[in-house]
């Protein structure tokens, strides 16, 4: 995650703040393939073929943060004196190899334990706020029978594993596809970020249930036709819990030809700049592992497809979009597979309308406004997709916490309303502003000439 500068005594703070993880997060070392002993996660480091968290005692400069992705690790938070990372003990032998100090950060016990024994399937006791998938889908069912007349449901894909991957529709005609700006809400294309999912549900309850009592999203709806894409990666998702226990896994579930290491980084895979510039792994084995070729993940064809299918009349009529992933909060715009801000496919108005539309929303939520490769360079992301192909205006949102001693990629269930209702304004902005993302920048006269009607 982000680099954060630290003064004085940042080291001390540092073994502090791990060593007071036990009690605030799950994060790490968390079980990839097989569930932790009873009663809590093993003492040691994981074992052979598993995913854990470790602290690197190294200055994280760019350079620093990009030769460790190299290796298939993930970057997950970062300071002056030391990186943290998530990977499997073979990657961590190959840092150390390579001179890095590496230590293994201790197995935490299970927020469950001492409450119930663990359910399958299901988020630990503590955490019992969190929708599992078939949750999430009986809370849409809820909504599409309160507000049958602004919400729609439709099956635009299936995951690997055969889940529905589905795209609910927000509009004041919601059948009537009309001639008004559409908006892209993404979530959940990594499975360990819960929260994101979580965030969707607030979206959809604060959309439907605000129309006609909420006179700013009465407004909105009436004007908008909104995609909400709740869990891009259910199979990923149910994998991370099918234990009872947390396995901080990220990738989904899709098995790679030749290799014993299942699933893809479906952030990696979208088929723009695929992995052109040291920012993915072609190696299956590693966190960031690419695919086989862009939109090789069935959940990324599936979305990518959708948003190719909304051009009507040779025009894209998604005009902006966030993805919503945790944690560190981060407000991103593209590009992510370059560092310059007018790489080929942006101008400077582009690149001044996202600045000046990012900066706006962090001012809200309070996150950091930033380009995408000023965390670290990415190739194949959706934000580099939807712009650099559909030029669509697509933001990624990290959400809670800050850092691991919130919770790192798993913040307490008690949080979940708090998090979410702090992004709120936040997106309405987006949606508000998605007619023209040039009046941000006061050129809305130069680029929002009025589109030609259309209505099926």
């Amino acid at each position: 995650m982000r680099p954060r500068p630290r003064g004085a005594g940042a080291r001390t703070r540092r073994v502090t703040l791990l060593a007071a993880l036990g009690a605030l997060t799950l994060a790490a070392p968390l079980t990839a393939t097989a569930p932790a002993a009873a009663g809590g996660a093993r003492p040691g480091g994981p074992a052979a073929g598993e995913i854990g968290r470790y602290e690197i005692h190294r200055t994280a400069t760019p350079a620093t943060r990009a030769a460790l992705r190299r290796t298939g690790v993930t970057v997950d938070e970062a300071d002056r004196e030391s990186v943290v990372v998530s990977g499997r003990p073979g990657q961590i032998r190959s840092l150390r190899a390579r001179g890095y100090d590496v230590t293994a950060l201790g197995a935490l016990p299970d927020r469950g334990a001492g409450t119930r024994a663990a359910r399958p399937h299901d988020f630990p006791a503590a955490d019992a706020k969190y929708h599992t998938y078939a949750e999430m889908n009986a809370e849409i069912a809820r909504r599409l029978a309160a507000h049958p007349g602004i919400l729609s449901r439709r099956v635009i894909g299936k995951s690997a594993e055969g889940r529905d991957i589905v795209a609910l529709k927000v509009s004041d005609h919601v059948a009537t596809d009309e001639n008004e700006p559409e908006v892209l809400l993404t979530f959940h294309q990594h499975a360990r970020e819960h929260l994101t999912v979580e965030m969707a549900l607030y979206l959809l309850r604060e959309l439907v249930d605000g129309y006609g009592t909420d006179p700013r999203i009465t407004r909105i709806v009436d004007s908008r036709e909104i995609w909400i894409l709740p869990d891009l990666n259910p199979d990923g998702g149910a994998y991370d819990i099918a234990t009872g226990s947390y396995r901080s896994w990220r990738k989904n579930r899709q098995p790679n030809s030749g290799s014993p290491y299942p699933g893809t980084d479906l952030n990696r895979n979208w088929g723009f700049h695929w992995g052109c510039c040291q920012g993915s792994s072609g190696s299956p084995s590693a966190e960031t592992y690419r695919g086989s070729a862009p939109e090789s993940a069935p959940e990324v064809k599936a979305v990518a497809d959708f948003a190719r299918s909304r051009v009507v009349g040779g025009r894209q009529q998604i005009r902006a979009g966030i993805d919503f992933h945790s944690y560190s909060e981060l407000v991103m715009w593209p590009f992510g597979f370059t560092t310059s801000a007018t790489a080929a496919g942006m101008t400077a108005d582009d690149a001044a309308a996202f600045r000046a539309v990012g900066r706006r929303m962090a001012a809200s939520n309070g996150y950091t406004p930033e380009q995408t490769s000023d965390l670290y360079v990415s190739d194949g992301s959706i934000d580099d997709y939807l712009w650099g192909t559909q030029r669509i205006f697509d933001f990624t949102f990290e959400m809670y916490p800050r850092s691991a001693a919130g919770g790192g990629f798993y913040p307490p269930g008690e949080v979940i309303e708090r998090e979410t209702a702090r992004n709120r304004d936040a997106v309405l902005q987006l949606l508000e502003t998605a007619d023209c993302v040039y009046r941000a920048i006061g050129k809305e006269a130069q680029y929002c000439a009025p589109a030609p009607a259309h209505r099926s």
